[in-house]
């Protein structure tokens, strides 16, 4: 099939729209506290951003809820909590020193650098955009088997068959390709010259792996077991764009899940389903995601495969799920010295388990959930007709859970609501504010996703009753002040979402 002028032109105008999209959110996310650039007022650092007031909560409430979805509803998975600095052998063995790397290639022209596998992913992006999605299946294909073979120049010679151009230049003037190693490194020790050099984690992975037998036996458990762990990953990206999507310093939440050799593949299929399950209980759309099998597989994996979410951008990976083998606890073995090998009572037998792992970026969780909830719909207000803008966060994961207003600042509607809040803020993140007129008030907890806001007016003087209005659809509610607690607390909870799983 082949792209026609108009579905070009339609092309270029859908991927104006995603950009235009993609802009709104960077805006909103600012404007009403959820992420800045970080040093702002040095004119910011590349790709590294600082998560504000409402995106510090939203971004706690995501990852409590992943830890708690692995290590409450699954009796053999247990957490850890591994330090940033390890051994530089680590990295040697887990194949990170050798070959982490990223296939960089810069514009002779514009002295751009690119990561020539992005470059033509976008390529292919544009033809299944335009409706040719055999051509783009086929072009991640012949890429996929270009990297597997590193066979670098012959990519290079793919960008340009392609005519894939520079965005700035707008040319074809590409040098060749070469590996980048993605890892920072600094040097340990007080003085210069007796230090010895480490890296910056680039995953949390390999914590765990090195943990395994602590784990295993003071946690007491048997194989099939799970080891979960939040924590900071770096890595030097030749080109961190896309917002908060690919950055230099970031979070992962990672769980290996330890199963005997040859069960592997059951337990990929399993936890495939289970973490799909997961996206949709909070509240992402089945049709904005899909997974995307790895034609390229990692040198410790036999099966990958990514859920991706339809963002602004298109499609892009937020959580990978591989069958990692038993390649890392053996390089751990091998380069160590150390048994890292688990008797098994119930079949006799002393094996190195296999690992079936579930990575997910909280950085990329927080940007999908954001892109999801960000919500501009037409409502009628008199003879206009304007726009209203809300997040349309799960109540659970929202980062203010309900906001209390009283209709005047005066007459005892202060005290009364203020005595509301007190009752209520050691359970749930709450706001309280008594400026401005009451649909102002509305508004601004409508932009940062608070889905109950309580007016206190001149009849709860009366009755002990409020109105509780809600954000998705606006409609008030009225009810006794006694039972906020307990309806607030069924709204927000966790288990609306665990329940699901």
């Amino acid at each position: 099939m082949n792209i026609t002028i108009f579905e070009a032109m339609a092309t270029k105008d859908k991927n104006k729209a995603e950009n235009n999209e993609l802009k709104k959110i960077i805006a909103h996310a600012k404007e009403y506290g959820f992420v800045y650039p970080s040093s702002e007022i040095y004119d910011g650092l590349q790709a590294v951003y600082d998560y504000g007031a409402y995106g510090s909560e939203l971004k706690k409430n995501l990852k409590d809820l992943w830890w708690q979805t692995m290590t409450k509803l699954n009796q053999n998975v247990v957490g850890i909590d591994a330090a940033i600095f390890m051994h530089p052998l680590t990295w040697k063995a887990s194949g990170h020193v050798d070959s982490f790397t990223d296939p960089l290639i810069d514009n002779k022209d514009s002295n751009k650098r690119y990561r020539a596998d992005v470059l033509v992913e976008d390529k292919a992006a544009e033809y299944e955009n335009a409706g040719d999605k055999e051509r783009a299946d086929a072009l991640l294909k012949k890429l996929g088997q270009l990297l597997e073979a590193e066979e670098l120049e012959a990519v290079r010679e793919l960008i340009i068959e392609e005519e894939i151009a520079c965005p700035i230049s707008g040319t074809t003037n590409w040098t060749e390709v070469r590996q980048f190693n993605l890892m920072f490194d600094t040097q340990v020790g007080a003085v210069a010259e007796d230090s010895s050099k480490i890296y910056l984690r680039p995953e949390t992975a390999q914590g765990i792996f090195v943990n395994f037998l602590n784990v295993q036996k003071t946690a007491r458990q048997k194989i099939p077991f799970g080891i979960a762990q939040i924590g900071k990953a770096f890595r030097n990206e030749i080109v961190a764009r896309q917002f908060i999507f690919r950055m230099r310093e970031f979070e992962q939440m990672e769980m290996q899940f330890f199963v005997r050799p040859g069960e592997e593949m059951k337990w990929y299929e399993h936890w495939k389903e289970t973490r799909l399950k997961w996206h949709k209980a909070i509240g992402l759309p089945a049709e904005d995601l899909r997974f995307h099998d790895h034609e390229k597989l990692a040198h410790y994996a036999n099966a990958a495969t990514d859920i991706e979410y339809k963002f602004p951008f298109g499609f892009k990976e937020v959580e990978g799920i591989h069958s990692r083998t038993d390649f890392d606890l053996t390089q751990h073995q091998e380069l160590s010295k150390k048994k890292l090998q688990y008797f098994d009572t119930e079949i006799n037998k002393n094996y190195i388990p296999y690992v079936v792992e579930t990575s997910i970026g909280a950085d990329r969780l927080f940007l999908m959930v954001l892109s999801n909830s960000f919500t501009e719909e037409e409502v009628q207000d008199g003879e206009k007709v304007k726009t209203r803008t809300y997040l349309k966060l799960h109540p659970a994961i929202a980062p203010v859970k309900a906001a209390v207003f009283p209709l005047i600042k005066k007459n005892g509607l202060p005290e009364k609501a203020k005595e509301i809040f007190d009752d209520l803020r050691y359970d749930f993140n709450m706001i309280y504010e008594e400026n401005q007129a009451i649909g102002k008030r509305y508004v601004r907890q409508d932009l940062i996703g608070t889905p109950f806001c309580i007016a206190v007016d001149f009849q709860t003087l009366e009755d002990n009753t409020v109105t509780v209005r809600h954000r998705d659809t606006t409609e008030q509610l009225r009810m006794p002040i006694s039972d906020l607690r307990a309806y607030i607390g069924k709204e927000v909870s966790f288990s609306t979402i665990l329940n699901q799983l």
